[in-house]
């Protein structure tokens, strides 16, 4: 248990925040207004288990004798004259040792398979009797009697190692009183040459093995106890080996190990100097010669050492045995080639001899020493029980009652970062990491006047590859969002945000109906649910930029007329019986406008190729001529003069399409005679004598599309005076079957026509100039359509134009406001169902409407024609993302949630909630399915007051399970997960301390 030293420490999270690969606390002390930050440290080995051995254990090393993927022991016995052999559980216990008989006075055993049969066997270095015994495994743990070979005098070190590269293992010994080395090559099938002796320094005592020049011969060094070096023999691959060379170390070196320590790819050396309670690093160079020593103090009288990666960073560390302080000493490697100072940890009596392996199979490196004077081998399992250091504090403000707070690299430079809730203080503070446990100053950021903000979550909102934050503000019963810019700062209170009708108490967010838009669940204060919200992009356009057109533009259409891949307009202007041309940029901008000669009053305008010469052209529909225009154009821009035909009385919309199916475009006309005409093109630019249709009262505008998915177009006809439209469907040969007519709102303007609800039918929407609205008639398959559904507009709706303006694959609607100088802008959700307008100001009388990326952002952007104001508005479309509620999920009655957790709790790829109720004493695991809805909560019982929910695999089985911490019942509860929806009853565990 730790103390916050605090009364009421309201939140906690967990991350490494000094870059230690340790796990890291951050708590809030909500009485005192600070951050409490305790950093975790590894105690690694702090107790030994011992076993017993024979007299005098003087040397130990690992593996595994028999085949269980378990390590076990070996122990040198030198005053029983035997080996003992400890076969390990894998769980960092061992059985009794069984001993071997040696040779007299075994001081050192080494490992390794001698006979290619896969069994570890053990060789030993018998002092007095100046041999080394060879005891072959049997794979079962258990060896057979030992065979012997001479050596010079006095063996007191061994290693092994293929010397010759003939792929069988090989000997050598260092003998103390003959200063020299003895090299037994092996011949696989566990039996050894006799000796070859090479000359070292002065009682060489340890050896070891490794290839120090890179030539894939392996080498020696031995330390030479006498003269105060260490001789290192360069392997020819052949089985011998050059002249010693020698190199300077403390007093009375008597252990060595051979390690990569500052990872430059070169093997280096670390020796025990016993009478200096050092130990020296000597880093090679890579070519057999070595630097000269550093060194680095131990504990009393060090005897033995080994390496590895103590501290899981990769580097390699050192691990020593001090005889003298019965302690081994760790010393913590930088990677660099140098090591921190030591830290010490208890053994039995005398450690003489230390190894390192996994004994319980955790992955982490254990220790085993052998305790020469209690006569038993101890074991020091790597343990980590999240040890903590002092608390750190950090004051945000006086008076800020800080509620919550994330962790999170707002920055982008590795490091971890904190966000706090400061409630007393109307903000958020982010606190930019150091990467050593300190913070840099709080950097505030306004939530609003009485905001009170409590929780907080961090995700990516506006999908730019940065963490915003998002806030849940008590006070004001809102969230605000603060957009992250991957430097450590943020844009004040960005777009998105909601108000809610509750005061919120706890958020958290995610993307989990992987559709790359985030979610946010919110619970309420005292409320029995959980709504979720979606972030949506709701489309928005900047303040409009107007151009001069000539008096009166009626109408506007859109088309690349000089083949640049920008978009240009056209604009008939109904009182200077004259187009307008505007060449586009492609960034948003026009250049002035060329205008043509039409007929008298321009009412429409549309573009097609009616020549096939891949040049758009304009058609004019003349209201008082009755005869309609058309300007081929040259494809740079220009237009030829008009050439006229006639249509019927008045007309006063056109439209084309292929009408007959004959790849050339053909032109329907709406006449104020109450009948369309159909012009049928020769694809030379020339057309046929008119075919009339009727019509309803007063045909205004219209347009030519597939309604009953035959191929052939149909025609669509607004009737402005009995408030009905006209459905004419197409035979596929340029004719027309009778009308059949649908209600519509009064006095209907504009028609256009998509696919509103994604069934893949088109549907009809059609302004209503005399009632203010928007009328929706959804289509069926046979070319019919469902009675209307309308929809408020600005005053006198004059056109339509439907797209999609928020990127969401849905089709919104754009409508020109004639009285009030507005257009309206409504969302489709897909359905058929629409948003409420969203009303932009226009010039004046707005007329006409279109749709095009003026731009080349993406971005759909509008232009509309002011009739009175002799200009066009047009306005460039930008994302604008905010929340909406998605769904609501029900709790209990009395319930009151107080917090979530997320998680695939049944393992079929989607996302699930489990809510804490703290008014019903349980928990809710809702369901997600596949098209993103919940199923019905249910409800598993948990003692009193459950206050906080997470989720974690906390059994290994690959199926998450809960943990909730009860408030009024000071214990927490564990249900295990039961791999589909249901759970074990809870576990309880007593917790001493609880936090709101």
């Amino acid at each position: 248990m730790y103390s916050t030293r605090s009364s009421s420490s309201i939140s906690i999270a967990i991350g490494d925040l000094n870059k230690d690969n340790r796990l890291d606390i951050t708590f809030i002390n909500n009485n005192t207004g600070t951050i409490g930050i305790m950093l975790g440290y590894d105690e690694f080995f702090p107790i030994q288990t011992t076993y017993a051995t024979g007299t005098e254990p003087y040397c130990v090393a690992v593996g595994d004798f028999n085949h269980d993927a378990r390590l076990d022991i070996v122990v040198a016995n030198r005053d029983s004259n035997t080996v003992g052999v400890l076969l390990g559980y894998g769980n960092g216990s061992f059985e009794n040792q069984a001993t071997y008989s040696t040779g007299s006075n075994p001081w050192s055993v080494a490992v390794g398979d001698f006979n290619n049969d896969i069994n570890l066997d053990i060789v030993v270095a018998n002092a007095h009797d100046n041999t080394v015994s060879v005891l072959l495994g049997y794979g079962d743990g258990s060896f057979a009697n030992q065979t012997t070979y001479s050596t010079d005098s006095y063996p007191l070190s061994v290693a092994v190692g293929d010397f010759n590269n003939d792929n069988h293992l090989d000997i050598v010994v260092a003998n103390y009183d003959g200063n020299t080395l003895s090299v037994l090559l092996g011949y696989g099938d566990g039996s050894f040459a006799n000796q070859m002796t090479y000359s070292t320094g002065y009682e060489p005592f340890p050896v070891a093995v490794g290839d120090f020049n890179n030539d894939i011969h392996l080498d020696i060094v031995v330390a030479n106890f006498d003269d105060n070096t260490i001789s290192v023999l360069i392997g020819y691959g052949n089985g011998s080996f050059a002249n010693q060379t020698k190199y300077s170390t403390g007093s009375s070196p008597i252990a060595l190990a051979v390690g990569d320590f500052n990872n430059d790819n070169q093997l280096d050396i670390v020796v025990v100097n016993r009478d200096d309670n050092t130990v020296s690093v000597l880093l090679g160079y890579g070519d057999g010669s070595f630097a000269n020593q550093t060194t680095y103090s131990t504990g009393s009288r060090p005897k033995s050492i080994a390496v590895g990666d103590f501290n899981n960073d990769t580097q390699l560390d050192i691990v020593v045995a001090n005889f003298g302080g019965n302690t081994v000493s760790i010393l913590l490697g930088y990677g660099n080639g140098s090591f921190a100072d030591q830290t010490t940890y208890s053994t039995g009596s005398d450690p003489q001899a230390v190894a390192v392996g996994d004994f319980n199979n955790d992955s982490r490196p254990d220790l085993v020493v052998a305790n020469f004077n209690d006569h038993t081998v101890g074991v020091l399992l790597r343990y980590d029980r999240g040890a903590l250091k002092d608390k750190i504090t950090f004051a945000p403000a006086d008076g800020s009652r800080l509620r919550n707070f994330a962790l999170f690299d707002f920055n982008n430079d590795s490091l971890l970062d904190i966000a706090v809730v400061n409630y007393g203080t109307n903000n958020i503070g982010v606190l930019l990491g150091h990467g050593n446990g300190t913070f840099g100053n709080q950097m505030v950021l306004s939530t609003g006047l009485n905001s009170h903000p409590y929780s907080i979550t961090i995700h990516d909102f506006n999908r730019d590859g940065q963490a915003d934050i998002a806030v849940a503000n008590y006070g004001s019963k809102n969230l605000v969002t603060f957009l992250g810019s991957g430097n450590g700062t943020f844009e004040n209170q960005g777009r998105y945000g909601i108000n809610f009708d509750f005061a919120p108490l706890m958020i958290g967010a995610g993307s989990f109906n992987k559709d790359g838009r985030s979610e946010i669940f919110v619970a309420y204060d005292d409320i029995d649910y959980v709504d979720v919200l979606v972030t949506y992009d709701i489309g928005s356009f900047a303040d409009d930029v107007k151009h001069s057109t000539e008096h009166w533009p009626k109408s506007v259409a859109l088309g690349d007329f000089n083949n640049d891949t920008h978009l240009d307009i056209v604009i008939a202007n109904q009182f200077d019986n004259t187009v307008s041309i505007l060449l586009g940029y492609g960034n948003g901008s026009f250049t002035n406008q060329t205008t043509y000669s039409t007929g008298t009053q321009p009412w429409s305008v549309a573009v097609g190729d009616f020549n096939n010469d891949t040049n758009l052209d304009i058609v004019v529909a003349n209201r008082h001529d009755n005869y309609i225009s058309i300007l081929l154009g040259y494809g740079n821009g220009s237009f030829t003069n008009q050439t006229k035909y006639s249509t019927g009385s008045g007309e006063l919309f056109a439209a084309i399409g292929d009408l007959n199916n004959d790849a050339r475009l053909d032109i329907v006309v709406a006449n104020d005679d109450n009948t369309v005409s159909v012009l049928l093109g020769y694809g030379n630019g020339s057309f046929a004598n008119q075919t009339k249709y009727s019509t309803g009262y007063r045909p205004w505008p219209v347009t030519v599309v597939d309604f009953n998915n035959d191929t052939r177009f149909d025609i669509v006809v607004a009737n402005f005076g009995d408030n009905t439209v006209s459905i004419l469907l197409g035979y596929g040969n340029g004719s027309f079957a009778n009308q059949t007519k649908y209600s519509t709102g009064a006095a209907p303007r504009s028609v256009a026509v998509g696919d509103f609800n994604n069934d893949t039918l088109l549907d009809i929407v059609v302004a209503n100039f005399g009632d203010n609205t928007v009328s929706i008639l959804l289509g069926y398959d046979n070319g019919s359509f469902a009675n209307q559904t309308k929809y408020s507009t600005g005053s006198g709706p004059s056109a339509v134009a439907i797209d999609d303006f928020n990127n969401d694959n849905r089709l919104d609607i754009v409508v020109t406001n004639w009285n009030d100088n507005t257009m309206s802008v409504l969302l489709g959700y897909g359905n058929g169902v629409f948003t409420n307008q969203t009303i932009y100001s226009t010039g004046t009388s707005p007329s006409s409407v279109a749709v095009g990326d003026f731009n080349n952002d993406t971005r759909l952007d509008i232009i509309v024609s002011n009739g009175n104001g002799q200009s066009v508005s047009i306005y460039l479309g930008y994302p604008n993302e905010g929340f909406f509620k998605q769904m609501r999920l029900i709790t209990r009655n009395g319930s009151r949630p107080k917090s979530f957790a997320i998680g695939d709790f049944n393992n079929d790829g989607q996302i699930d909630i489990a809510v804490a109720n703290s008014g019903t004493n349980d928990i809710s695991i809702f369901l997600r399915h596949a098209n993103g809805s919940f199923g019905n909560q249910m409800a598993y019982a948990t003692d009193s007051s459950p206050w906080s929910v997470a989720v974690g695999d906390f059994n290994n089985d690959t199926l998450l399970d809960v943990v909730v911490a009860n408030l009024d019942s000071d214990n927490v509860g564990i249900f295990l997960g039961w791999g589909g929806c249901c759970w074990r009853f809870q576990q309880r565990h007593l917790a001493r301390h609880y936090c709101r």
